[in-house]
């Protein structure tokens, strides 16, 4: 995950150490709004984390001000955020409520639902999350057979039973590693001939557009086995992410889509400098 994120950030021309969270991108550049409106969206922390951790609460809010209404975390213990680790999961909720926003949601790695899932568990329930991701399989995204992604697929079928069980749906969440084909069948679909449907649900990441796949297209082959996004845009002119409305991706038929085939939530994860501009362009 560490190694994809870099990259992200670096294509979005983002510095991961900033700490500067709004930049005041020119909001008069936005592009029409989508016809088919959110009822809610909320943001991945990952690209803020840095704030968070100086200013849990203040940065929360400055995001709840720019119309935001979820924040998706990520797991304090698997991510080595040690001051976010240091609350219990009752704690960090009133945290959140307090600013304005509800967490459904939290990124997971592979390593703590297969060494600490019960905690991690007792973690989500906490919160009041309705939904536990794994961001990244067990294995070298780089290198792995597609036997390899077949077993991690299982494994994590094992995984969403015990979720399940708790009331907390599972779920996966690609980059754009599972776009890419071995022996001509791409991975993402090897997954989805793997992954239980009731157990596991998916994240898709719309940042994949960079590499011509479109999120909407997967949402309608695949009706029924999405259950959140994550949002962002790309311009093919200037090869980088921009704000939401201002890229390719085609938002009225994304949105329609998901819609249609049951997409339930939204998390904008883009560089800091985006996230006001976005959120305007879904408000609209």
């Amino acid at each position: 995950m560490k190694t994809t994120r870099r990259r992200f950030l670096k294509t979005s021309g983002a510095a991961m150490a900033s700490t500067a969270l709004f930049s005041g991108l020119p909001l008069d550049l936005l592009a029409s709004p989508p016809l088919a409106k959110l009822d809610a969206f909320g943001f991945q922390i990952w690209t803020v984390r840095n704030d968070l951790l100086e200013d849990f609460a203040g940065t929360l809010k400055k995001m709840a001000a720019m119309g935001y209404t979820q924040v998706e975390m990520c797991s304090p213990l698997g991510y080595g955020f040690k001051s976010l680790n240091e609350m219990t999961g009752t704690e960090m909720r009133k945290i959140i409520e307090d600013s304005g926003l509800k967490c459904i949601s939290s990124h997971f790695t592979s390593g703590e639902l297969k060494d600490s899932l019960d905690n991690r568990i007792e973690w989500a329930s906490q919160i009041g999350m309705k939904q536990m991701i794994q961001s990244m399989p067990n294995l070298n995204t780089r290198t792995a057979t597609m036997d390899e992604w077949r077993k991690a697929a299982q494994e994590l079928n094992v995984i969403a039973e015990k979720t399940k069980a708790a009331g907390i749906q599972m779920g996966y969440h690609n980059h754009n590693f599972e776009v890419q084909k071995i022996d001509g069948q791409l991975i993402y679909d090897a997954l989805m001939e793997e992954l239980d449907p009731d157990l596991v649900k998916m994240q898709f990441q719309v940042a994949v557009i960079d590499e011509g796949y479109k999120a909407q297209d997967f949402f309608r082959k695949y009706p029924g086995r999405f259950i959140s996004a994550h949002l962002a845009d790309y311009s093919t002119e200037l090869k980088k992410q921009v704000p939401i409305g201002l890229g390719v991706v085609d938002w009225d038929d994304l949105f329609k889509a998901a819609k249609e085939t049951g997409v339930k939530n939204y998390f904008v994860e883009m560089a800091p400098d985006t996230f006001e501009a976005s959120a305007k362009f879904l408000l609209t």
